[in-house]
């Protein structure tokens, strides 16, 4: 049942236009002297990665976006310092994830030498192949590896869905459930809407009931960088998510905290930067949850304009999340 209301569009444009304009802003900041001295070095490098894969996208649904021009550039400097791949493996949590990703996310113009050299050592050290990663992992992996045109023995994607969250989800509470797992795992089905997932229409059903019930939770919790990443997964699912009861409450949440400047001030309303915040902590605050609203307004605005077909039609045509801490 559809509970569209009028203004929900022009949520949705709203949305996407102000959380553009604050990252076309802000986003330098990543690589500034003032950045490279106030941010710890790892949640800097996740935030450049994510803002690449928001470029990837941007330039698919918006590709005449004056906005892109800077954090474009920003990202080409970025992938061109001799540094950055140092950078990405400092941390050994994150260090093949964060390697696998710059090889996938590198602007055109960056594509051989650093990224094809980390590309080949992954391939030699095993990383794609199954090994023991769990499905998640694997399904991540296979998509990154995709997008850089490598080498890799993953399995299918929907042998790797059939062993995924989502798919066994359909009974386990919300609570209980990891919203990341779930919404990227249909992020990375659909290559984050502009591909099918491929699940047929009774398995995208019961992945669309988890994903609403999870968009429900989201809300009442006041989770807006959560509910932003579900809204995203109802499209990729086939759904439009002004026209469920869930999205169109994420979307009116979203569009009620947005500041005058553009900003998700936080990841959720427990989480909300503070009105004495300084610049610097604004910026770490709201960064994350800007950046998924961008992403998610772009594509269903996208999709909503007929640039992407849904729900099984041909269409046209990447959790590392966190504030920047």
């Amino acid at each position: 049942m559809s509970t569209r209301s009028a203004g929900l569009d022009e949520a949705v444009t709203s949305l996407s236009a102000g959380s553009r304009q604050w990252l076309a802003r802000h986003a330098g900041f990543l690589d500034s002297p003032a950045g490279r001295a106030e941010l710890p070095v790892t949640p800097r490098v996740k935030a450049l990665l994510q803002l690449a894969l928001l470029c990837r996208y941007w330039e698919k649904a918006a590709p005449g976006d004056a906005g892109l021009g800077g954090p474009a550039t920003l990202l080409e400097r970025v992938w061109r310092q001799p540094e950055f791949p140092g950078l990405l493996t400092l941390d050994p949590r994150y260090a093949r994830q964060f390697e696998l990703m710059y090889a996938a996310l590198a602007p055109a113009g960056t594509r051989s030498g650093a990224p094809r050299t980390v590309l080949a050592r992954l391939s030699a050290d095993g990383y794609l192949a199954p090994r023991r990663k769990p499905p998640y992992l694997h399904l991540e992996a296979r998509f990154y590896a995709d997008l850089a045109g490598a080498e890799h023995r993953f399995a299918s994607y929907r042998e790797l869905y059939a062993d995924s969250l989502p798919a066994r989800a359909g009974t386990l509470p919300a609570a209980d459930l990891d919203v990341c797992v779930v919404t990227h795992t249909v992020f990375y089905l659909s290559d984050f809407g502009f591909r099918d997932p491929g699940l047929g229409e009774e398995a995208a059903e019961r992945a669309l009931r988890v994903v609403e019930r999870l968009t429900d939770h989201c809300v009442r919790l006041g989770e807006w960088d959560l509910a932003g990443k579900l809204v995203l997964a109802q499209h990729c699912l086939g759904a439009d998510p002004l026209g469920t009861p869930s999205g169109a409450a994420a979307v009116r949440m979203l569009a009620e905290v947005q500041a005058p400047d553009g900003a998700i001030p936080g990841r959720s309303v427990v989480r909300r930067t503070a009105a004495d915040a300084t610049a610097v902590e604004r910026f770490r605050k709201s960064y994350q949850a800007t950046l998924v609203t961008a992403l998610a307004t772009l594509v269903v605005a996208d999709g909503r304009s007929g640039g992407l077909s849904v729900a099984g039609s041909s269409v046209a045509g990447s959790c590392v999340a966190g504030e920047a801490r």
